[in-house]
């Protein structure tokens, strides 16, 4: 079976506090991790809250990086989907866990989109960890 996309969704616990509450740093990170995947930047939003928390989304060619955290229970939800097959998002996950202190991540990929072929049916399969 053939995918459209590949999506990586990531669970990330015991997350430096601190990283994660900066704005500027996680947009810098996401920024970054979308490069090393290979994609191709087109835009970005990033937000802080108060007290505290930042969401963001980074813009690609190839589809989006997104980002949420929750400093106060070190906490990071992060989603990498990439579409076609030039773009390496299991790097870009790896370079978020890094950057981010994660001391306990978990990382699930969904294929997208899936096309049946040789008779094969559409469909998705469940989410399986990856990492």
């Amino acid at each position: 079976m053939n995918a459209l996309g590949k999506h990586l969704v990531l669970e990330l616990k015991d997350c430096n506090k601190e990283v994660i509450n900066d704005v500027n740093f996680l947009r810098d990170i996401v920024i970054s991790a979308a490069k090393e995947a290979g994609a191709t930047v087109l835009g970005e939003s990033f937000h802080r809250f108060e007290p505290h928390g930042v969401s963001g989304v980074v813009i690609i060619a190839e589809s989006y990086l997104s980002i949420h955290t929750w400093p106060e229970y070190s906490y990071v939800a992060a989603d990498v989907f990439t579409c076609g097959d030039s773009c390496c998002p299991e790097a870009a996950a790896q370079l978020l866990i890094r950057e981010l202190g994660c001391k306990s991540p978990g990382v699930f990929e969904l294929k997208r989109g899936l096309l049946a072929t040789n008779g094969e049916e559409y469909g998705n399969r469940p989410a399986q960890m990856v990492i």
